[in-house]
């Protein structure tokens, strides 16, 4: 199989600009090592800040991309830095894949008896691989248990007794964590990787062992709950990926009346011991798919209520869109865009519009319908997969102006699709709305860059902007380009703002004020150092002897090395018995 045609544009839109920045650095280094194809798995170690590589798999099939991952600890929007840089590889130098044969076609070279010994080979030198494979051979051959809970023998095909195993160890492993004194919890995490099984049982169209296996589950959570309970443990974060996983079962079963009735009596039961509401599961089972105005919405007439008879309960996004998630899977789109449609769920109707190809209808009806800009982000992209790519700026541009929580990012796709147009205003645009919302020296160059003879007015309003940010974590970057700018005096006046905690930006302020303003750079710096001093912790007393060299060098580049020297006196005078200050003060750089 080959791979997918991978545009650097695409790369860009999958990862922000820092990780895009660092992963070239990385690409242009030779980091990416071992780069390999098996099939529709493509792999690859980088080399990073840590002694072994990270790992990099990508997973594709003929439509393109369905999965990225990397080793690395990378949990920010989009690709880290490793997947760029393989990617990179992959978009400039395909020739560089080693072609390999995959497990399928290995296994094929091998008989029954060949098979095993490797089995036996591979456990010998990876012994707790044994357990894994003992957990998958429960799964596939083991008899099904009959709950002594559930009044309904599912219809199944896997091992209950594994599921109530793992999560009575789950519970027992967290007791003795807590009992060593630490308080984290990490149950709901583990519990949820094991409802993840059932979810994925749904999407495989095995519906009946999601249920089965999330009856095992809750049935175990419900019978041994207090024994974590005293320790503080809630169970909001568990039960509310129970509704989730069971909803989505529930409704892609084929229940009889029985089974219903069954399932509902075990609900309200683990619902009452548990404290729990499970009011999404019981209405999935009260409702299925037969239930008259969801029939109705299904076959397109589509009123004010939407899929609703009575009034409509909190959770109704939530069922929402999980119906869209089956109906997507069952490949029923029209039926997925009349419950979009009427459901209000804006973002599902647009995409999928996108996704079918059917353009001008998705841009048509954003015109009226879409209202944030994650809805005008999700449109776009899916657009510029389809190789609409003005369509999606369009859109793009429009979502700028919505409320939403991803300006930033909405903001910088926007500027890297427009300069791939060549649209220079429309990159401008999209990068100064970025920069509203989070300011920094890099997109400041980039604007200053595209603005070319129009840089002084559009450089008005980002002055403008960055004196009248207030948000948290960009102090860095106001003193970047204010240094930049040489705004002195605007630097300095945020530096007296700062703490000493920000002691490296205070400095950099501090070198660049010393021409301009030395009694500024004296005043402040004595005042940081002599409140270390006074307090009398000599574990920091460094940062107050730093903060003295700056005042020293502000002193001496002024002419008033003798005000210096008269500063120093005081100071040895006031504080001689602090041994390990005088000791510092000895050093050249302090005389």
């Amino acid at each position: 199989m080959s791979i997918p045609q991978i545009s650097e544009f695409t790369i860009r839109r999958h990862a922000n600009a820092k990780s895009f920045q660092r992963g070239e650095a990385y690409y242009q280094a030779g980091a990416v090592n071992g780069i390999t194809q098996r099939g529709g798995v493509l792999q690859a170690d980088v080399v990073g800040t840590e002694a072994r590589p990270y790992h990099v798999s990508l997973n594709f099939d003929s439509s393109g991309l369905t999965s990225v991952n990397c080793t690395c600890a990378y949990n920010f929007d989009g690709w880290c830095k490793h997947i760029v840089a393989t990617m990179l590889v992959c978009a400039r130098h395909s020739e560089h894949i080693e072609q390999r044969p995959t497990l399928e076609e290995l296994l094929d070279r091998l008989d029954r008896d060949q098979t095993q010994r490797l089995v036996q080979d591979l456990v010998a030198e990876y012994p707790r691989l044994i357990e894994a494979i003992d957990r998958r051979v429960s799964w596939m051959i083991a008899p099904v248990r009959q709950e002594k809970s559930s009044k309904r023998v599912p219809r199944s095909t896997i091992n209950l007794t594994f599921f109530r195993r793992e999560v009575r160890q789950i519970f027992r492993n967290a007791i003795a964590y807590f009992e060593e004194g630490y308080e984290e919890d990490q149950i709901a995490e583990e519990l949820l990787n094991l409802v993840q099984t059932a979810v994925d049982f749904s999407e495989q169209g095995e519906a009946e062992n999601a249920i089965a296996c999330l009856e095992a589950i809750t049935c175990t959570c419900v019978e041994n709950w207090d024994d974590v309970a005293e320790y503080g443990v809630q169970n909001d974060e568990i039960v509310q990926e129970l509704n989730q996983a069971w909803c989505e079962a529930i409704l892609g079963a084929e229940l009889t009346p029985d089974e219903k009735v069954d399932i509902q009596i075990n609900l309200e039961a683990w619902q009452d011991e548990w404290n729990a509401d499970f009011g999404l599961i019981m209405e999935a089972l009260r409702q299925g798919w037969d239930y008259p105005p969801l029939v109705e919405v299904l076959q397109g007439n589509i009123t004010e209520r939407g899929a609703w008879e009575e009034d409509v309960p909190d959770y109704a996004d939530d069922l929402a869109l999980i119906r869209l998630k089956i109906l997507e899977r069952q490949e029923r789109y029209q039926e997925y865009l009349y419950l979009a449609e009427a459901e209000g769920q804006t973002q599902q109707y647009l995409t999928m519009l996108g996704r079918l190809g059917r353009v001008a209808e998705a841009v048509d009806a954003a015109q009226t319908q879409m209202n944030s800009q994650e809805e005008a982000f999700a449109l776009a992209k899916i657009l510029t997969d389809k190789g609409a790519l003005q369509q999606a700026l369009d859109i793009a541009q429009s979502g700028l102006n919505l409320p939403g929580n991803c300006q930033y990012e909405l903001g910088i796709w926007t500027s890297d699709l427009a300069i791939e147009l060549a649209n220079h205003e429309a990159a401008l645009l999209g990068i100064k709305a970025a920069f509203q919302v989070k300011p920094s020296f890099s997109d400041y160059q980039k604007m200053q860059e595209l603005a070319g003879k129009n840089w002084e007015p559009v450089k008005t309003d980002l002055l403008k902007i960055i004196r009248n940010y207030n948000g948290w974590g960009t102090e860095s970057a106001k003193v970047d380009i204010l240094l930049h700018e040489g705004l002195i005096n605007d630097a300095i006046a945020m530096a007296s703002e700062l703490s000493s905690y920000d002691s490296e930006l205070i400095h950099r302020v501090m070198d660049a004020a010393i021409p301009h303003n030395p009694d500024w750079v004296i005043a402040n710096a004595c005042n940081r150092a002599e409140k270390i001093i006074d307090a009398g912790k000599a574990e920091y007393y460094n940062y107050a002897v730093e903060w003295l060299k700056k005042a020293r060098a502000a002193y001496l580049q002024s002419g008033r090395k003798v005000d210096w020297s008269t500063y120093r006196e005081n100071l040895i005078q006031t504080h001689s018995r602090k041994r390990k200050l005088m000791g510092m003060f000895q050093q050249r750089d302090m005389e």
